[in-house]
């Protein structure tokens, strides 16, 4: 139970309603300043973006409609050697910001997902994964639903994507798509109508850049089209 009280982060923006179960099964709701914990899982609205803050100053951005679990994160300054970031996106979608820890430390991060495991080597990425049974039935699939699987596009930097059917790295304004556990990660080449698009109120961090597939005003957090 101490383990699982670790204060890890804090709720920076938020557009809407988010929920969170802890991991003594307690379910509440946050608010902008909530603290988050290890075991926390949150849950977004279907019109929430939420904003995370970590102790090492990473961020992750939640999507509309997202379950995401910490599943374990430490850091502390002078204890590299007790590094530990793990995460599950269940479903949904997110924008990642890698902070101090996965600077020094980027075998320590990991984001799993049902089908596939994403690392990172110092990076900004987004992440969407589509359930089967989410996915839109063929007579009402449109030409911008998203197949079933996971996507990524790589903001900044380099990630891997990892699952029983093989790894591959993906780069700087790179699109990666795995469709079930067996099946290998592929390049994508062109944007799969993958779609971020916090409200502009979600400002950057001090220091970051907007980098994305076209050009934005730097009052855009992060915007994939």
């Amino acid at each position: 139970m101490a383990w699982a009280a670790q204060v890890v982060g804090t709720i920076v923006n938020l557009s809407g309603p988010l929920m969170v179960r802890k991991a003594d099964g307690g379910v509440r709701v946050l608010g902008l300043k909530s603290e988050v914990e290890q075991g926390d899982t949150l849950v977004s609205e279907k019109n929430t973006y939420a904003r995370i803050r970590f102790i090492d100053n990473s961020e992750i951005t939640l999507r509309p409609s997202t379950t995401f679990k910490i599943e374990a994160f430490a850091y502390e300054s002078g204890k590299p050697e007790a590094d530990s970031a793990s995460f599950s996106l269940l479903q949904g979608g997110l924008r990642s910001l890698t902070g101090l820890l996965g600077k020094r430390n980027k075998e320590k991060f990991e984001l799993k997902t049902p089908i596939a495991t994403i690392g990172v080597r110092g990076t900004t990425f987004v992440a969407q994964f589509v359930p089967p049974s989410r996915a839109a039935p063929p007579t009402q699939a449109s030409a911008s639903a998203l197949a079933p699987g996971l996507h990524v596009f790589v903001v900044d930097g380099t990630i891997m994507l990892s699952n029983s059917g093989g790894s591959m790295n993906f780069s700087s304004g790179q699109f990666g798509f795995t469709s079930s556990r067996q099946q290998p990660p592929v390049l994508v080449p062109n944007n799969p109508t993958l779609r971020f698009t916090p409200p502009v109120a979600f400002s950057l961090s001090p220091g970051s850049q907007t980098v994305t597939a076209t050009a934005k005003p730097p009052t855009v957090d992060c915007e994939v089209r």
